[in-house]
């Protein structure tokens, strides 16, 4: 079975099992250290936003001091919203949403 994410990922190993796992459309940046300067981008490609995620994520997850894992994935979702919208007021586009999807009984 294709699974049809596109997964864009540094050079780890770890990441070897998704194309075993189904995803065809794998695309690696290896970032070389050493004489050679870093890599962070490649055919417009690029993983800094995912890093720039998930140090978010950590940051935030640090100030409950530990989940349960049942509240992990909700978690991530939320942290992915606020993520996202970081740069929008909330308060205006909540109230943009409650105009457009208003609670009914």
């Amino acid at each position: 079975m294709e699974l049809s994410a596109e997964i864009t990922t540094d050079g780890f190993r770890s990441y070897d099992g998704l194309v075993e796992a189904g995803f065809r459309r794998l695309h690696r940046i290896t970032k070389y250290y050493g004489k050679a300067a870093p890599v962070f981008v490649q055919d417009g490609r690029h993983i800094n936003g995912i890093e720039s995620f998930w140090s978010y994520a950590k940051r935030r997850h640090q100030k409950f001091n530990g989940l349960r894992r049942t509240a992990f994935p909700v978690f991530l979702k939320e942290t992915g919203f606020r993520f996202n919208t970081r740069n929008e007021d909330l308060y205006k586009g909540l109230l943009k949403s409650c105009r457009l999807k208003p609670l009914r009984r």
